[in-house]
């Protein structure tokens, strides 16, 4: 029997899992154990299956991000007056259809120029001078300024501080879901955190709710009839949701690149670009695991799930079963874009976040010459595993 050990860049994959929560590290053999779909005891019904995985998106009849296990439940516990009703049903697609334009392709990539155009310029220059950048920290910086633009935030143009300390207040907040395998009802400790965290967060909104234009978040969900409360609470989730995974996936593809040696194709061969991208974004699946609440019996691999039962979609395992990162796997049509989830709840910022990782992409081959990473560390005791430091100059 042949047994094949992990590369450089498969250890420290599972390096920033067992650092974030030592359960992740275990996602590779409790998705092989349980595939298809099985039910484990205090977790729910485990689905490792990607077809039986795009079934749970796609049939919000039987499935619900909005109850126990789910994200939604979740976040309406911290959110206040944004509640679950817009999590699912005719409130919820309302609120999507309203701010789709917002974020299609088109707007994106001017979102991102006029938001990090000069961050994005500042590393090119500090690298092409020899200087050692902290690529973690950049990501922190660069996500925080997209959001609080797409957003309708007062922005800041000079210091990088306030977007530092906003993504740290964020980070907090999504720390606070670390655990939540059984069960997503909040403790009271963690709800009183979770909201003093959320008002934090979105403290500028009632600043500029009145005034913000309609190309914004902000703006649109006021056109939409979301109260200020509820605008408040939306802004919150989609900051959140916006910065802290796309920091895990910018850091964990520059080391993807470093590690596996493709930096040397992108940069005899920038056009391999968007499938450095689609592979990051598998690999690193940074939501590893999705919850949701069964709201109705239904019979899914063959097996009867009832109404109150919890699903776990191991994301992260499904994704990585097809391979290690591999800029020649080409598109594969049984794992598409499951990093984004599906149906109904398919992420809002998909377009956006290619726009993001094609324009840093681009600045970091425009340096033009290999990096090489001089310090990393991770970040310990997370719900998203990321880097904490990620030093990388030119060689």
């Amino acid at each position: 029997m042949t047994v094949t050990l992990p590369s450089a860049a498969e250890w420290h994959e599972l390096a920033l899992h067992a650092a974030a929560q030592p359960g992740l590290a275990l996602l590779a053999p409790l998705g092989a154990a349980t595939r298809p779909l099985r039910k484990v005891p205090k977790f729910g019904w485990v689905v490792s299956d990607p077809e039986l995985a795009r079934q749970v998106h796609r049939d919000s009849e039987h499935f619900s991000i909005a109850t126990d296990g789910a994200s939604g439940h979740w976040w309406s516990q911290m959110l206040g007056e944004f509640g679950a009703e817009r999590f699912e049903g005719p409130e919820h697609q309302r609120l999507r259809a309203g701010l789709g334009d917002l974020f299609g392709k088109p707007a994106s990539e001017q979102l991102v120029e006029d938001a990090t155009g000069a961050q994005l310029e500042r590393l090119r220059t500090d690298l092409v001078a020899g200087r050692t950048v902290d690529i973690a920290e950049f990501g922190r910086v660069f996500t925080a300024r997209t959001m609080v633009d797409v957003a309708g935030l007062p922005r800041e143009t000079h210091h990088d501080t306030p977007y530092l300390e906003l993504f740290a207040a964020m980070e907090r907040l999504a720390d606070l879901g670390k655990g939540n395998w059984a069960t997503t009802v909040v403790p009271p400790r963690n709800r009183l955190k979770g909201r003093e965290l959320a008002a934090l967060i979105g403290a500028n909104v009632e600043h500029v709710y009145d005034s913000a234009s309609s190309g914004t978040v902000i703006g649109r969900c006021r056109d939409l009839g979301l109260t200020l409360e509820q605008t408040r609470g939306f802004t919150v989730l989609l900051v959140v949701a916006g910065t802290v995974t796309l920091a895990s996936t910018l850091g964990r593809l520059v080391a993807l690149l470093h590690d596996t040696g493709d930096q040397h194709r992108l940069l005899a061969d920038a056009g391999l670009i968007p499938e450095a991208i689609r592979e990051g974004l598998r690999v690193t699946s940074s939501m590893p695991v999705v919850g949701r609440g069964v709201i109705g019996d239904v019979e899914l691999g063959g097996r009867r799930l009832r109404h109150g039962d919890r699903v776990k979609v191991m994301t992260w395992y499904i994704d990585n079963s097809v391979g290690r990162f591999d800029l020649d796997l080409g598109y594969v049509a049984r794992t598409r874009q499951l990093w984004f989830g599906g149906g109904k709840h398919f992420c809002l910022g998909a377009a956006l976040t290619h726009a993001q990782l094609t324009r840093f992409l681009e600045t970091l081959l425009a340096a033009g010459r290999p990096w090489e990473i001089t310090r990393r560390r991770y970040r310990v005791n997370a719900f998203v595993p990321l880097y904490r430091r990620l030093d990388i100059r030119l060689r």
